[in-house]
């Protein structure tokens, strides 16, 4: 659902900014210490904002927030001090949460906003502000907008803000289409909303129906989604620069896992883990909301996003454990279990990738392991990669971006877990070996054509239980952001 809050640089004092706008509050920021600011907003007190922060126990903090009320104009207004922290760009970007999650119900909020990452800053603000619901809603509606005054004034700010922007948004359009329920969303739905986006975004767009896939070879999407009524989809976008330069010469993939529900197929989840798997298909929403940014961004790369979209159901035509797949290219692997069936989907899209698109480097985003979530928990996505500086780059954008990432090795020696008696490879570890996010990527790298290929495992950070900092509860949006600024650079 589209953020409503806007964002939009203003110049002059905050009080004076906030009469002129009909603001109900104005915030100024205060670092680690903390250090009060010279607030003209405050003259009328009849205390210090050192005393304030002192009653308080204010810390600078980023994230706190310490309100008092002050006339300004002919009106109460609600003065909000509200810690930066050091002003890094992970302090800004929650300082920023802190003051939409306060500012809602309102009309309006101004906010002075110290020198750092103000891209960051406005991210959290919008990110804070996004909501889910269907039905009634909510008492109190997202914060209207939200002005922010910095040294350099509003002709400079706009390009940081309008970045920030475009990252939000196309973050929201991720969480969006991984909280949508089931009931509705089908590969087919999916597929749709990939071309809808296409259309906005200047992407090509193919959609390649059964049909097509049966006649491609695409044996692990028509597998797994041959237990659902609603047959499986391969969604290709395309993107290439308006403005081509050294860099219009490399071509990246981006693979997202798309599985609009997860049952685990005729290896049946029970009824709890089956609560969350709407959201089974975050690294094929990841991958359609960062194509949808490129433009808007200038990515000067070539980009390519594929996504592998089908329904894992229990039926008669459902696969079964011990049957063999042929993927795209003729690989072929053994199904152990009918609940590693994210692998057999991403195989194909990956083989596709290597045999046909020929890319530079290979991204696939996948909510693929419980194993990776038990590792790193709810925050960190865990990156495997056959590239060292693949990696590195990638580990920097998710520091940047907000959205860590922790490597793991792709250990020679669990390759043995994988092998199978009667294909080439099976779809989940035996037992002995354990290790069950690092054998899943050992899968998938058999499918890469030994190319330059990194895997983002979002099982963890991909959903979240309760709203913190820019994160809501439900999808995340993860690794967005993070490709973004990986592309970006």
């Amino acid at each position: 659902m589209p953020i409503e809050t806007r964002v939009h640089g203003a110049a002059g004092t905050v009080s004076q900014t906030a009469a002129d706008l009909g603001a109900e509050a104005m915030a100024v920021p205060v670092r680690t210490g903390p250090v009060a600011p010279a607030a003209e907003a405050a003259a009328g007190l009849p205390f210090t904002l050192d005393e304030l922060l002192e009653l308080h126990e204010a810390k600078g903090e980023p994230g706190e927030i310490t309100a008092t009320q002050v006339r300004v104009g002919d009106r109460i207004r609600e003065l909000l001090l509200y810690g930066v922290g050091d002003a890094a760009p992970a302090d800004l970007r929650r300082a920023g949460a802190a003051l939409a999650r306060r500012g809602r119900g309102r009309t309006a909020l101004v906010a002075g906003v110290p020198d750092g990452d103000l891209a960051a800053f406005v991210e959290g603000a919008l990110l804070a502000s996004y909501e889910f619901k269907i039905g009634a809603a909510p008492a109190k509606k997202a914060l209207g907008a939200l002005a922010v005054l910095t040294e350099a004034g509003p002709e400079a700010a706009a390009p940081a803000i309008e970045r920030g922007t475009a990252r939000a948004r196309a973050t929201a359009l991720a969480r969006d289409l991984a909280n949508t329920p089931s009931a509705e969303k089908d590969p087919s739905w999916l597929a749709a909303r990939a071309e809808q986006v296409a259309a906005e975004a200047g992407l090509d767009v193919r959609v390649r129906g059964e049909k097509e896939l049966a006649e491609g070879g695409f044996g692990g999407l028509l597998a797994v989604g041959g237990g659902s009524a609603r047959p499986p989809r391969l969604i290709e976008l395309s993107y290439r620069p308006d403005e081509p330069d050294e860099q219009a010469g490399r071509h990246v993939v981006l693979v997202g896992k798309g599985i609009t529900f997860d049952s685990g197929g005729l290896s049946l989840k029970p009824n709890e883990g089956m609560k969350t798997m709407k959201t089974d298909m975050a690294g094929g929403a990841a991958v359609i909301a960062a194509m949808s940014a490129l433009r808007g961004l200038g990515v000067r790369a070539r980009v390519t996003g594929l996504v592998a979209a089908a329904e894992n159901m229990p039926s008669g035509s459902s696969m079964r454990p011990g049957d063999v797949i042929g993927h795209f290219g003729g690989t072929t692997s053994e199904v152990l279990n009918t609940d590693a069936e994210g692998r057999l989907v991403l195989a194909d899209a990956l083989a596709y990738a290597d045999a046909e698109l020929a890319p530079d480097a290979i991204v696939d985003v996948a909510t693929l392991t419980g194993a990776a979530k038990v590792a790193l928990g709810l925050r960190h996505a865990a990156l495997f990669a056959t590239d060292d500086a693949l990696a590195d780059a990638l580990t920097r954008a998710g520091a940047a971006a907000g959205e860590p990432v922790w490597r793991l090795p792709l250990t020679g020696d669990y390759r043995a877990a994988i092998d199978s008696d009667v294909a080439d490879v099976a779809n989940i570890g035996r037992g002995g070996y354990g290790a069950g996010s690092i054998t899943a990527a050992l899968f998938l790298r058999e499918f890469t054509g030994g190319r330059p290929w990194a895997h983002l495992d979002i099982a963890g950070p991909g959903r979240a239980a309760s709203a913190d900092a820019e994160l809501t509860r439900g999808a995340t949006g993860f690794g967005v952001r993070l490709l973004l600024d990986w592309l970006a650079a």
